[in-house]
C-alpha cells in the first residue's frame, strides 16, 4: 500500500504528535493503527518517515524513523490559467498539481466568462489552495504548488518578463511546444487562456514581454485540461519526468 502523505510542522523531535485536522483524518478518516507507516512533510521539501506508535480517537503518535530533504526540481514550472467555468478551475489546479506544476496563477483575462471579485474572490482561491494541497499529499509530493494571488494582464506581463521562458499557448501559432528551446533552470512560465480564448491585446502584451506563442497539438483543448497537457510535454522534454 502506498504510504499516506500528511502535512507537518516537523521540528527536530524523534516522536511527534499529529493533531490537528491532519491528525483526525489520519486517526478516524484513514484509520491508521501502530505499526503503519507514515510520511509527513513541512511542504518545503523536508520529509520525515514515521511510524504509528499509538492512535487516538483524533491524532496519532509517530516514531521518526528516518528524515531527509528532497530539492526543489529545476526548471520551475509556473503555469497561469485563466479562470475557467464552475469547478473546472479546481480540476485544472488538481490535475497539474498531481503532474508537478510548481506554481498556478489565476488569471483574470479579458474574456473569462467567471469573475473572481470581492467574497466570491476570496473563496473561489481557498478552494483551489486546498484542491492543490489535498492533490499534492495524494500525489506524495513533498514541495507543495504554490497557488498564487489573482493576477491581472499586467501582473502576468510582468512575470513573463522575468521568466527563463515565457511561452503562450495559442491556436495560431506556427512553432509548436514540442520544439521550443527549454532552459536548464529558472522559471518556464506558460501562459493558458481561458475558454473565449486570448485576445489580440493580451498576446500582444505577452509579445512584448518576450513570451513564444506555442501550439500545442491539432485539436483545441479546454482550458482545464490544455494546462496539464502542456505541463506533460514541458516535465518529460526538461527530463524531470
Amino acid at each position: 500500500m502506498t504510504v499516506p502523505v500528511f502535512l507537518h510542522d516537523l521540528g527536530a523531535r524523534s516522536r511527534i504528535l499529529l493533531d490537528g485536522t491532519e491528525g483526525r483524518h489520519a486517526a478516524s478518516v484513514r484509520r491508521l493503527r501502530a505499526g503503519e507507516r507514515v510520511d509527513l512533510t513541512d511542504g518545503a521539501g523536508a520529509v520525515a518517515e514515521c511510524v504509528v506508535a499509538a492512535a487516538r480517537k483524533d491524532a496519532l503518535d509517530l516514531d521518526v524513523l528516518r528524515r531527509y530533504d528532497v530539492p526543489a526540481p529545476e526548471p520551475r514550472l509556473v503555469v497561469v490559467q485563466g479562470l475557467p467555468k464552475g469547478d473546472r478551475g479546481e480540476l485544472a489546479v488538481e490535475t497539474m498539481t498531481e503532474a508537478g506544476v510548481d506554481e498556478i496563477v489565476p488569471w483574470a483575462a479579458g474574456r473569462c466568462v467567471t469573475q473572481w471579485k470581492g467574497e466570491r474572490g476570496e473563496k473561489s482561491l481557498a478552494r483551489w489552495r486546498s484542491t492543490a494541497r489535498e492533490a499534492a499529499k495524494q500525489a506524495r509530493r513533498f514541495h507543495l504548488p504554490e497557488i498564487a494571488d489573482q493576477a491581472s494582464t499586467t501582473r502576468v506581463a510582468a512575470l513573463l518578463a522575468d521568466a527563463a521562458l515565457a511561452v503562450v499557448l495559442h491556436e495560431e501559432a506556427a512553432e509548436p511546444l514540442s520544439r521550443v528551446d527549454l532552459p536548464e533552470k529558472g522559471d518556464i512560465v506558460l501562459v493558458v487562456g481561458p475558454e473565449g480564448g486570448i485576445t489580440d491585446d493580451e498576446i500582444a502584451k505577452f509579445r512584448a514581454a518576450g513570451a513564444t506563442p506555442a501550439l500545442l497539438g491539432p485539436t483545441v483543448l479546454r482550458t482545464s485540461t490544455a494546462g496539464v497537457a502542456a505541463a506533460a510535454v514541458l516535465l518529460a522534454r526538461t527530463g524531470r519526468w
